[in-house]
């Protein structure tokens, strides 16, 4: 069974979902989040945890959580803190899943607020910070939200998706060479003039550009897994993963399949999501 949830966060109203589980096995609940992605994007990894209640919810901005503030961004501390109140609702500590953009906002939880997660495996943090070519990668990440600003959807998210494809180093001037066709990825090729879209526009550059407090994350309570993809070696989360594993002093952990390995037809995206949730289940139980 299945409840769905509102709260009031600032600036914000957050929509969360939690899922009874059939036959409890005692584990504290699972949360599983991502960022832009929504609930939505965890559905079929949900149901390879039958035994724990699982908490899946909306970022702000996306899904079903309406943003209330002007803001133009959103700020990993400000998901955090949004984490935090439904993880508060629903009764920590927990477990936390958290993939790429949610990976970034969970350790700002975990610095903050580290009593509340167990365990936390962050998948493929995009921290591009932390990679060899991180002053290359961060020119892309501002030149690509310029695009977006210039020019709107299609042409700006061709470039992301370029660049979270791309194998090896960013080149010297990414965002400036120019992109395919958006038509050719199903993306628009006119301007329509808005400029509210979540990854673009709310959340790219301080989800990319975010450096986590590795002092407090190293002192934390928390057990810290980072996570990084089989099939996405060389890609710049796997790479960013890679090097908060790094300055954390941990050995990264390989999941089977790619930065979307968790996804079972979600979003047109198939990855290879019973293997997944194995290896998930397997590093949650130590």
């Amino acid at each position: 069974m299945t409840a769905t949830h509102a709260l009031d966060a600032s600036g914000a109203v957050i929509t969360y979902d939690v899922r009874q589980p059939s036959t409890p096995s005692g584990e504290p609940p699972l949360m599983l989040i991502g960022s832009p992605m929504d609930a939505r994007g965890f559905v079929t990894l949900a149901g390879h945890f039958g035994d724990r209640a699982v908490i899946t919810y909306d970022p702000r901005g996306t899904g079903r959580s309406e943003r209330t503030d002007p803001a133009l961004e959103s700020t990993p501390e400000q998901h955090a803190d949004d984490i935090r109140q439904v993880i508060e609702a629903v009764g920590g500590p927990v477990d936390l899943f958290a993939s790429s953009g949610g990976a970034v906002n969970s350790l700002a939880l975990v610095a903050a607020h580290p009593g509340l997660v167990r365990t936390l495996v962050a998948h493929e943090p995009p921290a591009v910070r932390f990679t060899p070519d991180h002053k290359e990668a961060e020119a892309a990440v501002h030149g690509i939200r310029s695009l977006y600003e210039r020019s709107g959807l299609g042409p700006a998210m061709v470039k992301f998706i370029q660049i979270v494809s791309l194998k090896g180093p960013v080149p010297s001037g990414f965002a400036d060479e120019p992109g395919p066709d958006p038509a050719s990825f199903g993306l628009p090729g006119e301007d329509d003039g808005s400029r509210n879209d979540p990854l673009l526009g709310q959340n790219l550059v301080t989800c990319c550009l975010y450096e986590p407090d590795f002092d407090a994350l190293r002192a934390a309570p928390t057990r810290i897994v980072v996570a990084v993809g089989a099939e996405s070696e060389d890609e710049l989360a796997h790479r960013s993963g890679r090097g908060v594993a790094e300055r954390l002093g941990l050995s990264p952990v390989v999941f089977p399949s790619n930065h979307a390995g968790f996804l079972g037809g979600e979003y047109g995206q198939h990855g290879d999501p019973g293997p997944f949730a194995a290896m998930l289940r397997q590093v949650l139980e130590g």
